[in-house]
């Protein structure tokens, strides 16, 4: 399995509508797309220590390389950025990071125990 993690950041002001445009447009034209072995789209959201960005994570999760490929076109290396998303982000990533999963460690279930 592969986790393909890429970067972006955006004004405070553009933070709303970045996300908004990932949660209702982006990725749910990547969900569309159909593609073999993508299994997951996670985004995560942090305003910089400074106080003036929003960086934003979006962490794929692949089977293979087949998917990724798929998804990124070429190599697979490159990132994967709409002109509307492009609009908004004052800089990022120009290539995603990828890491094969090792190891998976799920929480215990808690039910019922200490």
């Amino acid at each position: 399995m592969i986790k393909r993690v890429w970067r972006g950041w955006t004004s405070v002001d553009n933070a709303d509508e970045y996300e908004h445009l990932l949660n209702t447009t982006i990725v749910p034209g990547i969900t569309a797309r159909r593609i073999a072995g993508l299994r997951a789209t996670e985004i995560l959201r942090e305003r910089e220590p400074s106080g003036t960005e929003v960086q934003f994570v979006t962490i794929m999760t692949f089977d293979d390389w087949d998917g990724v490929r798929e998804f990124a076109g070429g190599d697979g290396l490159g990132s994967v950025v709409p002109p509307q998303a492009r609009a908004l982000l004052s800089h990022f990533d120009e290539h995603s990071a990828h890491f094969d999963v090792v190891e998976n460690h799920l929480a215990a279930d808690r039910e019922g125990g200490s």
